[in-house]
């Protein structure tokens, strides 16, 4: 039981990302560049979340292209896969039984007040709710505890589900003993919640999302359609920067000087709405090249690819049979 008895020197990260699609600017400045800010200084485990892909989703999807697709992204992004733990969640046999143990520990209640839960019905439209998708919080607390995760990096959007991973996580060691820590919140404070071409949240789900894989002409296309200013109709009338999507997405490029031109050409109307997105569209197009580039050569490698994920579900499984032997004798499956 090395990986429980001995501290380790570094804290343990765990997250995952659902592979509904290709990832966006949201993954890219929501939650990949602090992933890859963390494996400097914290042990990593991050995995393709591809059984909760099934908790909301009626249509059958190709998972495993779109989990090799989300691993070109990430690493096409900056992420070292010699740095972390790289894997994919269904190539862990114990999480099915792990979530099982914990699901017998989590109140109903808990699970039908999450705030998540309930948006997530509203917005997708979805009539009759899987049991899955009421136990999302389950799931998910297994992903964390399965690898003894004790920092999960969230935006404050997602704390209500790691508010519940934290209680279950309780429950189950007061009544059984501490095998796994509780664990606890990373808020991504800087552009956690990157707005999508409707003012909404950038998702996959809403489909508002600028892909990182979109080529430059179906970028600019698509940050032309944003929603801007609706009190600043006309070139001349004064804008509110600070209430536009537009101006909230310049400032993941510009800084300074440059960005106080937008600002100022805003609030005293001298910039129209429509040269101000032809201009984020090229700040974007910039940033992305470099990544579209590294993309096309990784496509190419798929046994390298693989390779990256069988290495790490080896490291994952061994961390999660050792977590599910210790419960599974905890709970009285097994003898101590």
């Amino acid at each position: 039981m090395e990986d429980k008895k001995q501290k380790r020197a570094k804290r343990r990260v765990v997250t995952g990302i659902r592979p509904t699609g290709p990832l966006h600017l949201g993954h890219l400045y929501g939650n990949i560049r602090q992933m890859i800010e963390l494996t400097e200084t914290h042990d990593c485990f991050y995995f393709s979340a591809d059984y909760h892909v099934l908790t909301d989703k009626a249509e059958r999807l190709e998972l495993s292209d779109l989990v090799e697709d989300n691993l070109v992204d990430l690493i096409a992004c900056g992420l070292d896969p010699s740095k972390c733990t790289l894997f994919r969640q269904s190539d862990i046999p114990q999480i099915p039984e792990f979530n099982l143990i914990l699901s017998m520990v989590t109140p109903v209640g808990l699970l039908e007040r999450c705030p998540l839960y309930r948006e997530q019905v509203k917005e997708l439209g979805i009539d009759n709710p899987s049991y899955g998708l009421l136990g999302y919080p389950v799931l998910q607390t297994a992903d964390i505890c399965m690898y003894r995760g004790e920092i999960v990096p969230v935006g404050e959007d997602q704390l209500p589900n790691l508010y519940i991973s934290a209680d279950i996580a309780g429950t189950f060691r007061f009544r059984y003993g501490d095998i796994f820590p509780v664990p606890e919140a990373k808020i991504m404070e800087v552009f956690a919640r990157i707005p999508g071409t409707d003012n909404r949240k950038m998702s996959k789900s809403y489909g508002n999302a600028i892909n990182i894989s979109y080529d430059e002409e179906t970028t600019r296309k698509l940050i032309l359609t944003y929603y801007t200013d609706p009190k600043k109709p006309r070139k001349g009338d004064v804008g509110h920067p600070d209430e536009c999507p537009v101006f909230y997405l310049h400032r993941l490029y510009l800084e300074g000087e440059p960005l106080g031109v937008v600002r100022r050409g805003c609030e005293d109307g001298g910039r129209m709405c429509y040269d101000c997105k032809e201009e984020l569209a090229s700040e974007v197009n910039e940033a992305l090249r470099p990544i579209r580039l590294r993309r096309e050569e990784l496509k190419g490698n798929r046994d390298e690819l693989h390779g990256i994920l069988d290495k790490g579900a080896k490291k994952a499984r061994k961390v999660a049979a050792e977590v599910l032997g210790e419960c599974r004798k905890a709970i009285g499956i097994e003898r101590m």
